[in-house]
């Protein structure tokens, strides 16, 4: 009896859920409502698609795991890819002041075009496994008996039903789940929303001739001063190109005509970002994005899961774009779908159940983080800070602080925010002690540039006088 599974949407999360369950299913249609692009173009439905995108070294482990015979991270580095090791290849001012750059290079992190990379992983998958791709607009889910039997779609001919053993519902921020759901019987379903307000605002450059070894710069939004937060970041991608994003909450929103872009960039807490690109020739237009609230489903907690179904990546929770976890949570999700497939067997008893709390655990980290920050801002909605808050807080910018001048410090920050570790690693006694004994160096003046990358940037400055 041939075993069918069908997973909605062709983004991130969706490719990589098929490849999660290519290995047990004989058959794996991915159903998208788009036309997709053939190459690393930019495609509809995706609100983001067009700013800045990073793959913490979480995710990049868990993409390794479920694509057969292929490593994502070379794959992703062929296509164009930059790899950037936090403790070296990053200059960052956070709200506590400069990070260093250390010797030792700590997590790598991807840096690309969002365009790039669903391209990439779309190609792994659909070359390296049976998927089928398919273009299909969803209307609901179908089931019986708690069980989701497959899916019901739109088609030229009228609404058709395709059946499947296993349905995976990756169809991005705008899914229907609830209200599919609530279709079969299952109802109750909490959802949560926390906005600060934030916009994105992106702008494309060619690099500079002599700076294309310039590291991945960030000038971090500062949560806690009472007032709106304001960042921005010039990130290397593929095609001797930088990406700029600028972001700003509600009251501080970044413009969208060229000249309000760059004044933006050199009225943040540092210049930095705005003497890059006041040089730079700009290759796009500024593109604006508003889609940047944080929203959770929390699918795990309802009481009569139906079987047959997961829902992951941003179907299941989104988070501010600042944070750059939402494509490595997606991943870590497939991984454990993939790995309690492997295990258990694709029809096998409380299979779907399992997974949705299982992807929930890595979803917690990510939702703290973000909604943790986003809630200090003066005009969020859907929150402000409790006690708890206050408490983490109080102890997350005593690690900040302190890895700004410790190596040790810095070293357990890189791992949670990177995915590599639980949040149980900040309170591990080593870190603890670290926190305790604070900064060891003194704080840095200024960004922590070589001489050879202030050159560079006095360079750039001087062209654009």
């Amino acid at each position: 009896m041939t075993r069918r599974a069908v997973v909605i949407g062709a983004g991130l999360a969706g490719m990589l859920a098929a490849a999660a369950l290519s290995g047990a299913a004989d058959e794996v249609i991915v159903l998208d409502r788009d036309d997709l692009p053939d190459g690393p173009d930019h495609r509809k439905g995706l609100p983001q698609g067009r700013h800045a995108h990073l793959l913490m070294a979480g995710g990049l482990a868990a993409m390794e795991d479920l694509v057969p015979g292929v490593s994502m991270r070379r794959h992703l580095l062929a296509a164009g890819a930059h790899d950037i090791p936090l403790g070296s290849g990053m200059v960052a001012l956070t709200p506590e002041g400069w990070f260093r750059r250390w010797r030792h290079d700590g997590p790598h992190m991807l840096a690309c075009s969002r365009a790039l990379l669903d391209w990439a992983v779309r190609t792994a998958v659909l070359d390296h496994t049976g998927v089928e791709l398919r273009q299909a607009q969803v209307l609901e889910l179908t089931g019986r008996d708690g069980r989701v039997t497959g899916v019901r779609l739109s088609t030229d001919g009228g609404d058709t039903d395709l059946d499947a053993d296993f349905v995976v519902d990756a169809s991005g921020r705008g899914s229907r789940v609830a209200h599919w759901l609530e279709r079969l019987g299952v109802t109750g379903i909490h959802e949560r929303t926390v906005d600060s307000g934030l916009v994105n605002a992106t702008r494309v450059y060619r690099v500079p001739e002599g700076a294309e070894r310039f590291p991945l710069t960030v000038v971090q939004a500062d949560p806690y001063a009472n007032r709106p937060g304001r960042s921005g970041m010039v990130m290397p991608i593929e095609g001797g190109r930088w990406m700029v994003s600028l972001a700003g909450t509600r009251g501080g929103e970044p413009p969208a005509d060229p000249e309000g872009f760059l004044r933006y960039t050199l009225g943040l807490p540092h210049p930095i970002v705005g003497q890059l690109i006041s040089g730079a020739e700009p290759l796009t237009d500024v593109h604006i994005s508003r889609s940047t609230y944080n929203a959770r489903r929390y699918l795990e907690k309802a009481g009569d899961w139906p079987e047959g179904l997961v829902v992951l990546g941003d179907a299941l929770a989104t988070y501010n774009p600042a944070y750059g976890q939402g494509m490595s949570v997606a991943a870590l999700g497939a991984r454990f779908l993939g790995e309690e497939v492997r295990r258990s067997g694709l029809g096998a008893p409380g299979l779907a159940r399992g997974v949705q709390r299982g992807a929930a655990r890595s979803v917690d980290a990510a939702w703290a983080m973000a909604v943790g920050q986003d809630v200090w801002y003066p005009q969020t909605r859907g929150g402000r800070p409790n006690a708890a808050d206050r408490l983490v807080t109080r102890y997350s910018r005593r690690l900040t602080k302190a890895a700004t001048g410790s190596y040790r410090a810095a070293s357990a920050l890189w791992d949670v925010t990177s995915l590599t570790a639980g949040p149980e690693r900040l309170l591990h006694p080593a870190t603890l002690l670290a926190v305790l004994n604070g900064a060891l160096l003194p704080p840095l003046e200024g960004p922590p540039l070589t001489a050879e990358e202030r050159g560079v940037l006095r360079g750039l400055e001087r062209a654009s006088v």
